[in-house]
């Protein structure tokens, strides 16, 4: 009686270069970064695959990231979006309760009255976490703010039992660079939240006189580099309720992000978190690491979601030659070595979040790129990987369905 043949399990990879999409640039002869760069592995999965446009942001909610991994994922925002402050709380181990809200707390540099730089210079953890520290020591005698020390620029601010937080504006910082900062401080969106408001506007103003002065502040403006004067919160969200990534789709899976953000959409979806060493969320990212992390991960795992934060960093301070090579080194760095290391049948999907265009520096909200290549899903006529191929690609424009949604369902319309 002859052996059955083994039948190895599909393995699944979403692969997601942050801000990839653009508008095109006339520096690059009017083609967007996404045309311009060299990228024969993502070209790779575009041609052997099926492509599309993804819209990612509903009309009603902002284009942020958090709202967009939630798209891609193929959880609806509309339904689990609660703010970004408390998927970016969780990563860092950070407990809500109901009622808590957690805001994102950049640090940021103010000059002369003005935003001048959202990243305070990409200042490191080292700088970074001194700073906090100097304003949780200011804050917490009162017993209303909480600050937790996050990486880099990215921290945190939790108020707790007060649900009115959500009725305050905030402006993300990066949005608003070179506006005067009292015109963009956080408005109350209703009465009862001006006590509120209050508080955190008077909280940003009040850190500039802790901070400006602070040893660390004082040997980056000697050395020329951007001070990490003021704290600027943002994005307040209180704790989701999220069914599982098992829950949704019957499958274990695994994110790896140097960003809180997606790790902690990634706890909430109870899918593994994957840390690598050297990730930084910037174009000096372990980039081989990554890889090597996801195929290892793929072995316990039935799918893998790998984010690279480079390119929207490239895109908030407009720079489009540092745009190419990001999206460059993820082709080349990242995906040319998984894609090289691969054995088993898979399926690959790869796309922006939203776009980050250089013109602008933030982010919007058109429909994005995507292209998914399985050995059950019949290639279309596309052969390369951008906003304009993307097109004409056999999956049309997609509004509702995330792209693991359309990458599990071929194959299991196979079976």
């Amino acid at each position: 009686m002859p052996m059955k043949k083994e039948v190895k399990q599909m393995k699944y990879l979403v692969i997601v270069g942050d801000g990839m999409a653009d508008y095109p640039i006339p520096e690059l002869g009017d083609k967007t970064p996404l045309q311009a760069a060299h990228k024969p592995n993502m070209d790779r999965i575009a041609a052997k695959g099926k492509n599309g446009l993804l819209r990612t942001v509903p009309d009603s909610l902002n284009p942020g990231s958090d709202v967009a991994i939630l798209s891609v994922l193929g959880f609806s925002p509309k339904q689990f979006y609660t703010g970004r402050g408390a998927f970016e709380a969780a990563a860092r181990g950070i407990q809500l309760e109901a009622n808590d809200v957690a805001f994102r707390c950049n640090l940021i540099t103010e000059k002369d009255g003005f935003l001048a730089d959202y990243s305070a210079g990409h200042i490191t953890s080292k700088d970074s976490t001194q700073l906090i520290a100097a304003v949780k020591e200011a804050f917490e005698k009162t017993g209303e703010i909480e600050f937790y020390s996050g990486l880099d620029y990215r921290h945190f601010l939790i108020m707790r039992n007060m649900p009115l937080s959500l009725q305050v504006e905030c402006t993300p910082p990066h949005d608003v660079v070179g506006k005067e900062v009292s015109a963009v401080l956080p408005k109350a969106k209703s009465p009862e939240a001006e006590t509120t408001a209050t508080l955190l506007r008077e909280a940003i103003c009040k850190s500039k006189e802790i901070l400006e002065e602070h040893p660390i502040n004082v040997a980056r403006k000697k050395n020329g580099i951007n001070p990490g004067n003021m704290i600027w919160p943002w994005g307040g969200g209180e704790k989701p309720s999220i069914p599982s990534f098992k829950e949704k789709y019957g499958l274990d899976a695994a994110v790896i992000s140097a960003v809180d953000l997606v790790k902690g959409i990634g706890i909430y979806a109870g899918m593994k978190v994957i840390e690598v060493p050297g990730a930084t969320g910037r174009e000096d990212t372990n980039y081989e690491g990554k890889a090597d992390y996801a195929l290892k991960a793929l072995e316990d795992n039935d799918l893998v979601f790998v984010h690279v934060e480079a390119p929207d960093e490239a895109g908030h301070v407009k720079d489009y030659k540092l745009k190419v090579k990001t999206i460059e080194d993820l082709d080349n760095r990242l995906i040319g070595r998984i894609l090289e290391s691969l054995n088993e049948p898979y399926a690959i999907a790869v796309l922006p979040d939203h776009p980050t265009p250089i013109k602008i520096g933030t982010h919007t909200r058109e429909p994005v790129p995507f292209a998914v290549q399985s050995p059950h899903i019949e290639a279309d006529s596309v052969q390369k990987f951008d906003e304009v191929s993307a097109k004409n690609g056999g999956f049309g424009l997609v509004k509702k369905d995330g792209v693991v949604s359309l990458l599990l369902s071929a194959d299991r319309s196979s079976k």
